[in-house]
Formats: structure tokens, sequence, C-alpha cells
């Protein structure tokens, strides 16, 4: 994959493109979730790449997209992602986003309506008001002294194997944590201001409706915060297919990446064909 970047008011995004595969078929565009990277997407790159075009980026602030000014929202990310796309060519584009990648996902669609031709949400959540309590958004708004705070032995420890149940997942959730070794404060500045960001997009209670084609997969042993729940309640009032991924955390795609791919591929047939 080539490696490009984008130039914003507050840095620069570092994404990386692959074109093979390029004519009728719909590109794909990767959106990893907090604190992981385009690194989250190995297993289904190396599965779609030369099959249809595809794009990943290391989203504001993260690993390769540093340094970055941290004063951006979740709509700063959707218009830059926007543009990111028009200049790729990736309309309209297939966005599969994990956990903050879905939401980011989401605020596209509120921005940009009807520019999304498919969407896969993997263990991520609805972006609604309704959703969450009180309690929860007063928790993501106070998140950063616990993550400045917390042991970084002990968070390491705790953020792989909260979010993966494989031997693979775990090792390469440290390989992309173990990017803010030695700058936790950076790290807890990431986390907080990313669930900050989630939290005042949740009190805009916009719609933040899906048009297209969607899917939602959660791992079965998903304990990051409430997402099994959230889930559920998503599909129940949405319609929106949902694929529990067994034995998969929150990382799901990379606890089960074939299942996960060919869920993704059974959304792109329902598309293109």
């Amino acid at each position: 994959m080539t490696e490009k970047t984008f130039l914003t008011p507050c840095g620069a995004i570092h994404y990386w493109v692959d074109r093979a595969g390029e004519g009728r078929r719909r590109g794909l565009v990767f959106l990893p979730g907090l604190t992981a990277d385009h690194r989250l997407f190995q297993r289904q790159i190396s599965h779609f790449a030369g099959k249809r075009p595809v794009l990943v980026w290391d989203a504001p602030g993260h690993a390769a997209s540093w340094p970055f000014e941290m004063s951006f929202d979740l709509f700063d990310k959707a218009r830059w992602l926007e543009e990111i796309l028009r200049r790729e060519g990736f309309q309209p584009p297939v966005i599969v986003g994990q956990s903050m990648g879905g939401y980011v996902a989401q605020a596209y669609a509120q921005l940009f309506p009807g520019q999304m031709a498919g969407f896969v949400s993997i263990d991520s959540a609805p972006l609604q008001r309704r959703y969450v309590t009180a309690a929860e958004l007063w928790l993501l708004e106070r998140m950063e002294p616990v993550y400045r705070h917390y042991p970084w032995r002990l968070l390491l420890k705790q953020g792989c194997e909260g979010v993966s149940t494989t031997p693979y997942g775990q090792a390469l959730m440290r390989e992309m944590m173990m990017t803010y070794d030695g700058d936790q404060r950076r790290y807890a500045a990431l986390s907080g201001h990313g669930f900050r960001m989630l939290a005042q997009a949740m009190r805009a209670d916009l719609p933040y409706e899906i048009t297209c084609p969607a899917l939602l997969l959660c791992g079965t042993e998903d304990h990051a915060g409430s997402c099994i729940r959230y889930n559920r309640a998503w599909a129940e009032n949405t319609g929106i297919p949902l694929h529990w991924i067994s034995g998969a955390g929150h990382n799901a795609n990379t606890d089960r990446p074939a299942q996960v791919n060919a869920l993704i591929q059974s959304l792109l047939d329902g598309i293109e064909n």
C-alpha cells in the first residue's frame, strides 16, 4: 500500500491506499478504533487488497498521524475523511469502522447523507443520545485522569487482554499500544479527547441515520463498556442485521478474521450484484 498524507489545520493525517482492483468494484475504507491504528486491519487488508481499492488511516492524533492539535471534534474527522475520499476517488465508499471508527462513520452519514454505499460496524455502537445513560456520558467526559494515573504496565496488560481473546489479537494490540510507551500523558490525552468528543456528539442528539446497506458485528466476549447491550438495542430499533462473532472480543476482526471478512464480502455482494 502507498502511504500518503492529508494536511489539516491541526496536523497531518497519514493514510494508506491500494488502488488494485479498481473498476466497478466499491472501495473499502477501514477506520480503526480509539488508540488503535491502521495495523488493526492487517488481516482485512491482506484479504481484500488486490481485489478492490482499499484505504485505511491512522486517525488524527494516532500513531503516524502525530503531532496533532487535539482541538477537533468527531465532525471534523468526518469532514477530513470526506476530503480524503474525494481526493482518492473512493465515492461512494463502503466504510468498515471498528469501535470509534464506527462512530466516525455515523458522523459521516450525518454530514453527508446518501454518500455511503455500505457500512459495517465492528464492535461499535449507535451514536444517538437515547442509547446512553447520563452516568455513561458523565464518565466518558472524565476518563483522561484515569488513564494518566493508571500504572502503565497494568494499563498495557488490561488494554491488550481486554479487547481480544486470541494471542494474535492481544499481541497486535500490545504492538499498537507500545507506540505510546514512555509517553503515557500522550496516551491519556488521546483517550480522554476521544471519549469527550464522543460524548459531545451524543449530546448533540442528532439522528445519525444509516440509510445504506449495513451490518452490525459484535464479539460475544466484547466486554468494552456496554457494547453488547448497545448492539442488541441498535439492531432491534433499526432492523440492521446483527451478527454475533463467537468467542471474539472487542477487536472481533483480529480474533475471527475469516468470519469477519466473509461478512464484509456478503455486504459487498449484496451491493454489487
